[in-house]
């Protein structure tokens, strides 16, 4: 499998006008800060880009992230813009040509961006094996990932190896293909299909379940797009499995739940978070208003409290009093009854159902 990613993304592919489906294509929705930077990254870095979603959460100044299937480096320099000359980035990739094309331009974008040393590097390695890396443990505030981990085939090491790597309270924050069924292994064998980051994508419910076994307890859903598959003959191919693209948040908390629930407290933002003046989402069901008093299952306390978003908020609430599920976030109890408790569940909810 490796050989043949490799093969596919080395030398098949000699730019993003090869590929031959939309799955590993960014969407047009880019924050516009983000537009800017990438005119200042070199054309070359860019044509050979094989992305399909933005890995760029924020707060990122002075922060240590890890790139995992960096490729020809674009997000890479992104970032390195991104964490500023006090912090630090590591691309990883198996792509001899790839990693060629990203080395080429490093002085050139340190140049650019007008630092005195580089704030990065790249390693030729696998992402099931990033123990091999010689990377310390617990060392990494942020990992990130665009389009990559699909191609793995041992996806269960590469979340392993992430959540290693992570200090307490990072997060891995990554981009990738889904399916809404598993996908038969005759497809998965199919080098096209697997090169365009089609049959080794995760049946969503599959990757829940990673997650949580790995120690990512409670996956965050930031973004999605379905798929469209532009080729009648890889479509033939495919049937009737639909592929999504999206984007989540895997924070590194020893501390959360397996569900989210209710102790009665809430957030206010403060802002001062770059590029979120007026508003901060944590997820595509938690966008939190500066100012206004915002009601968070334990989970979401946690994910603000206890990382690098915590000085930007104020913390109202304890965890002495257990009300049962967060309102939103289905029944109170599974059972078929109604003792008038419940009322309109999602009635004065800043959170809904994560």
């Amino acid at each position: 499998m490796h050989d043949t990613v490799k093969e596919y993304y080395g030398k098949i592919l000699q730019g993003s006008q090869d590929l031959k489906t939309d799955a590993c294509c960014t969407a047009d929705g880019m924050p516009r800060h983000i537009k800017t930077m990438l005119a200042d990254i070199h054309d070359e870095v860019l044509t050979r880009y094989y992305g399909c979603g933005l890995i760029y959460p924020d707060h990122l100044e002075g922060a240590r992230i890890l790139d995992l299937g960096c490729g020809a480096g674009r997000d890479c320099y992104l970032l390195s813009r991104l964490v500023g000359k006090d912090g630090y980035v590591v691309g990883v990739d198996m792509t001899a040509e790839q990693l060629e094309v990203a080395n080429r331009h490093l002085d050139w974008h340190m140049e650019k961006y007008g630092y005195g040393k580089p704030n990065l590097e790249f390693h030729t390695g696998y992402i099931e094996r990033l123990d091999e890396l010689g990377l310390e443990p617990e060392s990494f505030d942020i990992i990130v990932s665009n389009c990559v981990i699909n191609l793995s085939p041992d996806k269960d090491a590469v979340l392993r190896g992430a959540f290693n790597l992570l200090k307490p309270g990072g997060e891995l924050y990554f981009s990738d293909v889904y399916s809404d069924r598993r996908v038969p292994k005759h497809l998965l064998d199919d080098p096209v299909l697997h090169g365009e980051c089609l049959s080794g994508a995760l049946y969503w419910n599959d990757f829940l379940n990673l997650a949580k076994r790995t120690g990512f307890k409670d996956p965050r859903l930031v973004e999605d797009r379905p798929l469209t598959i532009d080729n009648e003959a890889i479509q033939q191919k495919l049937g009737n499995i639909d592929f999504y693209s999206a984007t989540y948040r895997l924070f590194k908390l020893t501390g959360l739940e397996h569900a989210c629930e209710d102790y009665g407290q809430a957030v206010i933002y403060k802002g001062g978070i770059p590029y979120c003046d007026e508003t901060f989402e944590l997820d595509g069901h938690h966008i939190i208003e500066k100012g206004k008093v915002f009601p968070v299952c334990g989970n979401t306390y946690r994910m603000l409290n206890e990382t690098r978003f915590q000085p930007y908020f104020d913390f109202l609430g304890t965890w002495n009093t257990h009300f049962g599920i967060f309102p939103g976030c289905g029944s109170s109890i599974p059972f078929d009854t109604d003792n008038g408790k419940s009322g309109d569940v999602n009635a004065g909810s800043g959170e809904s159902c994560c």
